[in-house]
Formats: structure tokens, sequence, C-alpha cells
């Protein structure tokens, strides 16, 4: 990165620091809010992960609400106020305290070895409480603010993991279309927003897998910014997506090394060899969509971990050059004996991942059939007919 532009989101983390300062120092600043963000770890490591927030009042997704309703939502979203310089302790059920202090952003991240594990919340999720101690003044410490951190540990006869992209390979985004994203991203909740067809069904068959327990682990990489936690998790739930940790990027200004050419690329990479390295024995299926660098990063990723992935399915956006691109990446991982799909639907993914052994067959009718039922779903809610302003 030039050192104008590091010069200038240096000025920019200042000024913005200094502003939150000064309304905290005359009382405009909306209350503490910590936020948690689902993480994983193993038996014997976890990883915790959050952010120290003021929080912005977004209420839980309607689908009455109008777009200009979400449209402030989403200015709140990206309007946050972060608490840099704030005291936590990390509790986990073994009764020790860990210190951890908010980064300049706000984000708290910390690494522990806990003597004894949580009891498990729902099966893969372990719960690890975080309170605030110390707000840096001029910043008021609440009485008792605390969160629950959930950790994802894979059990060991988990068969293997997903890896998968988000936009528009989950949620129909239209990410190769710059007003259409636009439209949808800025413009709709977690409740108006749509899924692929089908997906759904098609990700809780490989969750259940072929030993029939619903262990094996999903996590979701995406280069899409932290401040959509919330909307991206409410959208898994709402749709009855499997949950998993949402391994988001940071949108703040960062100094950069020329080797650095693309933050996209580099983001997920990392992102991804962190859960291969830290599941050494586990395998993995990837998914991800041709309109970006999806392929190109999995075949990396292919070569760097031999035997490890099962399979790779790159979901079609129809651009013929980006598809072309895909089939060429495909044909090179021949060699490396990984099988890479370029797939128009999830039923079509879902049938080779029978084929391959990695789902029963006698999950593609019910994931023909969510993918009917999706087919003949709404493009999103009625307008609202109260006295609100639309967004056209």
């Amino acid at each position: 990165m030039p050192p104008f532009m590091n010069t200038l989101g240096d000025w920019a983390e200042r000024a913005d620091d200094t502003l939150t300062r000064m309304r905290a120092r005359l009382g405009l600043l909306h209350p503490l809010q910590l936020v948690p963000y689902r993480s994983y770890g193993t038996a014997t490591r976890l990883y915790v992960k959050g952010r120290l927030l003021t929080d912005k009042g977004i209420k839980e997704p309607d689908p009455s609400d109008s777009r200009w309703h979400n449209l402030l939502n989403m200015y709140r979203r990206f309007d946050s106020d972060e608490i840099s310089g704030a005291m936590l302790s990390v509790q986990p059920a073994d009764g020790s305290h860990h210190p951890v202090v908010t980064d300049e952003e706000g984000y708290f991240t910390l690494n522990l070895e806990p003597a004894v594990l949580p009891e498990p919340i729902d099966y893969l999720w372990y719960p690890v409480d975080v309170l605030l101690q110390k707000s840096p003044p001029p910043f008021p410490t609440p009485a008792s603010l605390r969160t629950q951190a959930m950790v994802l540990i894979p059990p060991t006869d988990a068969e293997y993991g997903i890896i998968s992209d988000l936009d528009d390979t989950v949620i129909q985004t239209s990410a190769t279309d710059l007003i259409r994203m636009a439209r949808t991203v800025l413009l709709r909740n977690a409740r108006s927003r749509l899924p692929f067809k089908g997906v759904a069904e098609f990700y809780r068959a490989l969750q259940l897998g072929r030993n029939g327990k619903r262990n094996n682990p999903f996590f979701y990489v995406s280069s899409s910014p932290w401040n959509l936690y919330d909307l991206l998790e409410d959208f898994l739930t709402l749709n009855n997506i499997p949950p998993g940790p949402l391994l988001l990027r940071d949108m703040a200004v960062k100094r950069k090394s020329a080797a650095d050419a693309s933050a996209h690329h580099g983001h997920k990479l990392k992102e991804i060899d962190n859960l291969l390295l830290t599941y050494p024995q586990l395998p993995f299926v990837l998914i991800g969509d041709s309109g970006q660098e999806d392929a190109n990063i999995y075949r990396e990723v292919v070569r760097r971990y031999p035997g490890r992935i099962l399979a790779v399915y790159i979901r079609d956006v129809n651009l013929p050059e980006r598809a072309a691109m895909v089939e060429r990446v495909s044909e090179e991982l021949r060699q490396d004996k990984v099988e890479m799909l370029l797939v128009k639907d999830t039923v079509q993914a879902a049938e080779h991942a029978a084929q391959r052994g990695l789902i029963f067959q006698e999950a593609i009718p019910a994931v023909v059939a969510e993918k009917r039922k999706d087919e003949t779903a709404p493009d999103g809610p009625e307008e609202p007919t109260s006295g609100e302003p639309v967004m056209k």
C-alpha cells in the first residue's frame, strides 16, 4: 500500500477514535455491547473472538421491514463505534481467568488451553464466558456486561468438514452485478434475502454425512466484513442452514505489502490454512462459486494439502469466461485426483456427493423437493404499506 494510503488510514482511525471519545464525554454514546463471534477449537485449545461496540439498537429482522428501514440498519452496522483499550476477562469452564485487551477496532481474540472443557450446547458447540472488566476513559464500565462465545469442536468421529463461501454460494447476492448487489445487500434483511434453491437441504445432508450422527462441522469463509456478522448469522438460522463459525474480514484500512495482491484471495487462503492445520486428521469438502477467485483459491488448497480434499463444488454464476476458468482449473486438478465440479444447482452437487459416498442417496429427493419449493417462493417481501418512505 502506498505511504499516502497508510497515512490516510492512520488519520481516519485517529479521527474515528477521537469522535467516539468526544461523544462519550458528552453522554451521547449508546450503551456498550459485547458481540461474540462463533469460532472453533479442539479438545485442548479454544479460539475465542468478538468485538466491543456501542449498541446501535438493530432489532430482529421482519419480513414487513421496508427497504428504508433495512437501509438505515445497514448504515448503523457500518457506522460502528468501536471501543479500543478495554480490559476483558475470558473465563472457560475450568474456572481460570484470561485477560485480553480490545484492539484499535474493538476486536478481542484469544487462544487458550483450558484444563476442563465446558459442557457442550447443541452437541458441537461449547460456551466460553466473556466479561467486561474495565472500559477505557471516558467510557463508563457497566455493572455487569458479559456474554458467551460459542466455540465449535468437531467430534473425533466426524467424517469430514465443509468449508463454504457465502455470497453467491449460499446467499443470492449477485456479486458480479454491482447494481443488483447493492440493492440486495443494502435494502434487504436476513428474512428478505434469499438462499440458493435447495442449498439448506443439501448442507443438512452434508452435515449428516453417512454415519447418521449429523456431526460434520461447517465453516463459512467469506470476504464480507465483520459488520455484517449479525445479518449473516440470522440468515443461516432463519433458513435452517447448519450453523458454523463465520470467518469474515476486517474492512478497516490496513497496511499491506506489495505481495498482498488480492485481499480477498489472501484472507480466504489464510482462514482455510488455519482450519486444515487445526484439524490435521479431518478431510474437507470445499464449496464456492465461479464469480470471484474460489476456484483458484481451492486449487491452491488442494496442492498445499495433498489427500485432504474430498471434492470441490463451484456454483456456476452464468458468466461464460468465469465458467471457462473453472473448467481449466478442474482439468489441472485431475492430476491431483481431486474432482472440482462446476454445478448449475444444488441437485447436481448432491447427486455427485451421493455417488462419492459423502451423503445418502436417499437425501437427493429432499434436495430436489426443497429446490422446487424455493423456486416457487416470492422474490422477497411485498412492499410495505406503512408510512415509512420506500427506496425504489
